[in-house]
């Protein structure tokens, strides 16, 4: 009698036996990684608030954790996460989106300049792309100008010096400006500017245009880097957090499950295509 091609494959190739009658917090041959992360490799995280407790966790089990991007001396170590230093390997705050990252490494490359990105609040000014890392913003529109300067140089740093590159994916929801097509990471208004509709429109990313925009990014890699092929790999994760409010007009629950859906879908295709990518 002739055996079918079910017949000898493993328990964690059945429902039932890999998951309906296994513990949630003991599920075996979930993940087989695709590479060896040493202890002297140089690993770079950003992404959305959720790759806060990686990069923690990274620096608590002693890898070679990269930050570019270090406090200046006299600022108390309390202060630190305040004034976004310390969180992650370079001072961008929390990146959500593809094309957020994307946008960033492009601008560190000079492939890419950034428009209409100085919000003000109460004659303070900040910079759009990272709104949180100085609480009560800058004294002049200059000081943005040239913080982001640097910034974008310790980014440049990061990208360069990265032996692994972890991501975590968080939306595919952000904010646009209608005329340059600059991504925000907040929607005007929340902590400084001001929402114009005229001016400002919500933007959802597909899967095809998030997929895009991961090329796109690791051609800005290359570029930084003088690779033809890219040396760094890289690690995907999806955040498990949901969004916290959804402007598409549909019920939270349905617009945080599209979002997740593309992302850990992206995710898994890359992973397939990509010998660099777990």
């Amino acid at each position: 009698m002739s055996r079918g091609p079910y017949s000898q494959l493993p328990k964690s190739s059945f429902w039932k036996s890999g998951v309906a009658l296994s513990s949630p917090l003991f599920i075996k041959d979930l993940y087989k990684k695709k590479f060896v992360i040493s202890a002297c490799d140089r690993i770079a995280v950003a992404g959305s608030c959720f790759a806060q407790h990686i990069s923690k966790q990274l620096k608590a089990k002693g890898f070679n954790y990269l930050d570019e991007e270090l406090p200046p001396i006299g600022l108390h170590q309390s202060l630190f996460s305040h004034y976004g230093y310390s969180i992650y390997s370079a001072r961008y705050g929390n990146i959500y989106t593809i094309k957020q990252l994307k946008q960033l490494a492009e601008e560190a490359s000079g492939l890419w300049a950034p428009k209409n990105y100085i919000w003000e609040k109460h004659d303070r000014y900040y910079d759009a792309l990272r709104p949180s890392i100085e609480p009560c913003g800058y004294a002049t529109k200059d000081e943005v100008i040239r913080d982001r300067q640097f910034h974008l140089q310790r980014v440049k740093e990061m990208f360069t010096n990265a032996d692994v590159f972890l991501f975590t994916l968080g939306l595919t929801e952000s904010w646009m400006d209608k005329e340059s097509g600059t991504i925000y990471p907040l929607a005007p208004g929340v902590i400084a500017g001001k929402f114009e509709p005229d001016l400002y429109r919500f933007y959802n990313t597909s899967f095809s245009e998030a997929m895009s925009d991961f090329l796109l990014f690791q051609n800005a890699l290359l570029h930084l880097r003088c690779e033809s092929k890219l040396s760094m790999r890289i690690v995907l994760t999806v955040s498990p957090v949901p969004l916290t409010a959804t402007a598409s007009s549909q019920h939270a629950l349905k617009a945080n499950t599209y979002s997740k859906s593309v992302l850990r879908a992206l995710a898994g295709e890359l992973y397939e295509r990509n010998s660099h990518i777990d």
